[in-house]
């Protein structure tokens, strides 16, 4: 993954946000020339020292375009439609039902199967109302000069699905190449309106992340939500993405001849954050550097944290009456906090701690609320004896603050902050960078180069791992967000 946007993959600021569009500079031909380094306004000196990302040789091989398997759903029932037909197929590849233009069918789970049932068009003649599959794969019908797409839960995909049973749901999987992939992604993840380097920088790492999940022995490579990198079908697709992922075309990051873990997220709140400081390994790309995020509406933030949150987000202490930091990475991000409650106290890793409270990033510290009280309204008989003598009365008890006060949090950033921000990529794309000099600051010391070069061992150790298995059988990866 990437890196952490919202709860969806932007927050509402940032879908919103335009930026002013760069003409693009530099497509694969300019990469074969030597690349000089540019200083940035803001940028440390030695920032101009570091090794340029190597250049794409003239006589680079075509790179390929693999297939991914991107999960889309996990559903008890699901409908699938094709403006230009449908086509059914079993798992060996042997067609079981054409459907014209208009085609719809209706899926559920059937045993170890899939149920098939044709909602559209009526009236097929000779054809079957309904078929059942261990396993299914769905084509999009061909018609002339229109878009082959299907049609899942309102949006459309390219491609072909395959649907499985899982537990007691049906699985859908997207089959779709790469490069025909990749405009989407890079539409869900950035808003489409900024510029075109910032957007080719974000292809590049989607592409890399995406490739790095490929492994032949699980059901699926990536999801379709933030627990990858989002993926929203035909919808995200635009002029500008389309371009992004053309004008980097089969580019990828690699460090030491292998994929690097190209993660990326929204904002890093000014610094970004080491790998070793959030998970186990230290990888040498994924280094602190600063980020240049300003303008992000999330740069920083205050979120209130009520009595009633805190009580069910810790729930085992009653609620929460204070939070202490105890450590802190060197960017300054929560490593350990001590939650103290009305029924005891818990060591939380600042991790668990945002995961808990809904928080944007771990970069945050906590204060109290201000607290008001409204003055008892006391009756007048109270002050007064029978006769109208003003009685002296002790004083009230001071006035305490609530047991369980409202929390306020202060912080900066959204996202885990490890890798790319595409609100930095944005500010430096706006100063005339290149998506290669964004690249290079975000992933320190990774190299630039066609996925061919580095594709065919892969390819075939792929090839090997599902050999006996049927051609039409997905496969998938083991999954770490890009974004969270």
């Amino acid at each position: 993954m990437a890196g952490m946007f919202a709860r969806s993959a932007l927050p509402k600021a940032f879908r919103g946000s335009a930026a002013p569009s760069l003409a693009p500079r530099l497509g694969l031909a300019g990469l074969a020339m030597p690349l000089a380094w540019a200083m940035l306004p803001g940028l440390p000196a030695a920032h101009a020292q570091q090794p340029a990302i190597r250049p794409v040789p003239q006589t680079a091989s075509a790179s390929p375009d693999p297939s991914l398997r991107v999960l889309l759903l996990e559903t008890a029932e699901v409908r699938v439609g094709g403006a230009s037909g449908l086509r059914l197929l079993d798992a060996s590849g042997r067609e079981r039902l054409r459907l014209p233009e208009g085609g719809a069918i209706a899926l559920r789970p059937a045993g170890s199967g899939v149920r098939v049932e044709v909602v559209a068009p009526l009236g097929l003649g000779t054809a079957p109302a309904s078929l059942s599959l261990a396993e299914l794969w769905i084509d999009a019908g061909q018609s002339p000069g229109g878009d082959a797409v299907l049609q899942l839960k309102n949006r459309a995909y390219r491609g072909r699905l395959v649907v499985r049973p899982a537990a007691s749901a049906l699985r859908v999987v997207n089959v779709v190449a790469l490069e025909t992939y990749l405009p989407s992604v890079v539409g869900s993840e950035m808003p489409a309106s900024w510029p075109l380097e910032a957007l080719r920088a974000q292809a590049v790492a989607a592409r890399t992340y995406a490739l790095r999940q490929r492994r032949p022995d699980q059901p699926f490579d990536l999801k379709a939500t933030v627990s990858s990198q989002v993926y929203k079908g035909v919808e995200a697709e635009t002029a500008s993405t389309r371009e992004a992922v053309r004008g980097t075309r089969g580019l990828v990051l690699t460090h030491q001849n292998a994929l690097i873990n190209a993660v990326f997220h929204s904002s890093a709140g000014g610094t970004t954050e080491n790998s070793g400081d959030l998970w186990q390994r230290q990888m040498p790309y994924l280094v602190s550097v600063a980020d240049f995020d300003e303008a992000s509406p999330v740069s920083r933030w205050r979120q209130e944290l009520p009595p009633p949150l805190l009580a069910r987000a810790f729930a085992e202490l009653g609620g929460v009456q204070r939070i202490d930091i105890l450590s802190t990475t060197a960017s300054g991000r929560v490593r350990q906090a001590r939650v103290v409650g009305p029924s005891g106290q818990l060591l939380v890793s600042g991790a668990e701690l945002r995961s808990r409270l809904g928080l944007k990033s771990t970069l945050v510290r906590f204060e109290a609320a201000p607290f008001s009280f409204t003055e008892p309204q006391v009756p007048p008989s109270t002050w007064l004896s029978a006769t109208g003598v003003l009685l002296s009365l002790p004083a009230p008890p001071p006035l305490l603050p609530p047991r369980n006060p409202t929390l306020v949090a202060v912080g900066r950033g959204f996202g885990h902050g490890v890798g790319m921000s595409q609100w930095g990529a944005l500010a430096m794309a706006q100063r005339g960078s290149s998506f290669q000099e964004i690249l290079r600051h975000y992933y320190r010391g990774a190299q630039l180069r066609p996925y061919g070069d580095i594709a065919t061992p892969r390819l075939a150790a792929d090839a090997g791992s599902a050999s006996g298995s049927s051609p039409w059988s997905p496969r998938h990866a083991a999954l770490r967000s890009a974004r969270l």
